[in-house]
């Protein structure tokens, strides 16, 4: 079936409504020349219902953007969870974090405004390896295998991490298409694939959304 507008507004129409705040700057996103970066109101509302059945208490999330997705996934955290966010924008996740304030969830999430291997890796060095319930990767398409291998020792045993983008438009699925950030993308599906590590799928949900579960 194919996924037009019509159907999207339906979907939209049945599902729990769109928080007032995450309509607002959804909206305010769309007005950026990089707003095709926003997550759909419908991963927003699966990351939220990931994060309450996995009980989730601490997630990375690698890729700020302007915060729908850290708002949607720091609201269902419980009061004394912690979102650890990977940005390099301090234009973009400005945006963010004037509304992680008007939401009531900005004492929740660690901003670290540095490239996201960087703040992984000291992660790791300083013992932090299988503490985190969840991960959402949504940056550049050329380090998601870095980003990943970086959540799988972050992420504990049976925690999830979730992968935006691995639909790319559908270009993927064209071989002609050789753009570096489809051959990362396509690279990055393929090596999930082959990984024992993880049980996994991919939804056509958005520009795809593969979720990714760490045995």
């Amino acid at each position: 079936m194919q996924i037009t507008d019509t159907v999207v507004e339906y979907i939209r129409a049945v599902s729990p409504p769109e928080p007032e705040l995450l309509r607002k700057l959804r909206d305010e996103t769309a007005a950026q020349p990089m707003a095709r970066m926003q997550i759909t109101p419908e991963q927003g509302h699966l990351l939220a219902i990931f994060v309450k059945l996995l009980r989730a208490g601490r997630i990375l999330e690698i890729g700020v953007f302007t915060g729908y997705s850290s708002t949607a996934m720091a609201l269902a955290l419980p009061p004394e969870g912690l979102l650890v966010a990977c940005d390099i924008s301090e234009e973009f996740t400005w945006i963010a974090q004037r509304y992680w304030e008007e939401a009531g969830v900005a004492e929740k999430i660690r901003l670290h405004l540095a490239p996201a291997m960087e703040t992984l890796t000291q992660r790791i060095n300083t013992g932090e390896s299988s503490t985190f319930d969840m991960a959402f990767i949504d940056a550049d398409k050329g380090s998601y295998v870095d980003y990943f291998e970086a959540c799988m020792k972050l992420v504990r045993p049976g925690g999830l991490i979730a992968i935006d983008n691995t639909l790319w438009h559908g270009d993927v699925a064209d071989a002609s298409n050789q753009e570096p950030d489809t051959v990362a993308i396509r690279r990055f599906n393929e090596a999930v694939r082959e990984d024992s590590r993880v049980w996994h799928c991919l939804l056509p949900v958005g520009d795809g959304l593969t979720l990714a579960v760490k045995k």
